[in-house]
């Protein structure tokens, strides 16, 4: 049984079962490795595809779910994309495994609030998980994505209290 999907603004025919996550479409058959296998539980969020521009765990979601959306992955932003070039000028990665992921949420975000607050950087980030902890530097990037200011990158040390007076 033959499905056809829009991915990256191309119908592509696929074999696989309705029921088949997408991810394994993507990596298996069409051969689209950017998006990584994280934990299958949708989870972790290094699964993330854009769906009409919604991010989607693509570990758990059957490809019949999104036969009639818009799929976008990494392969699909170019490697131009304002968050990718902010990712690079900022160097996020560490081992880079969920930056696929993290990437595609924040360009969700950003397509949806231009000019983020931090609480809505945490809300649209949550979930996406970093092994490697580079937390602080994936929402300067999305900041900087954003035109927004950016946290100094090495903040004033905390005043350190006067001395007890010594009676």
């Amino acid at each position: 049984m033959a499905t056809t999907l829009q991915i990256n603004g191309k119908a592509v025919g696929v074999a696989a079962a309705p029921d088949t996550p997408l991810l394994w479409v993507l990596r298996d058959e069409l051969l689209m490795t950017g998006t990584k296998y994280g934990c299958g539980i949708a989870q972790c969020g290094a699964c993330t595809v854009l769906s009409d521009g919604q991010p989607i765990r693509s570990c758990q979601t059957p490809i019949s779910a999104v036969a009639s959306t818009k799929i976008t992955t990494i392969e699909g932003l170019g490697g131009l994309h304002p968050v990718q070039q902010a990712w690079q000028k900022l160097d996020v990665p560490q081992c880079g495994y969920c930056q696929s992921g993290q990437i595609m949420s924040a360009v969700a975000l950003l397509q949806q609030k231009p000019q983020p607050t931090d609480d809505d950087i945490s809300a649209a980030m949550d979930g996406n998980i970093c092994r490697c902890g580079t937390y602080q530097r994936i929402r300067a990037a999305i900041k900087a994505a954003a035109g927004l200011p950016q946290a100094p990158t090495n903040p004033p040390p905390l005043a350190t209290p006067p001395a007890a007076a010594k009676v």
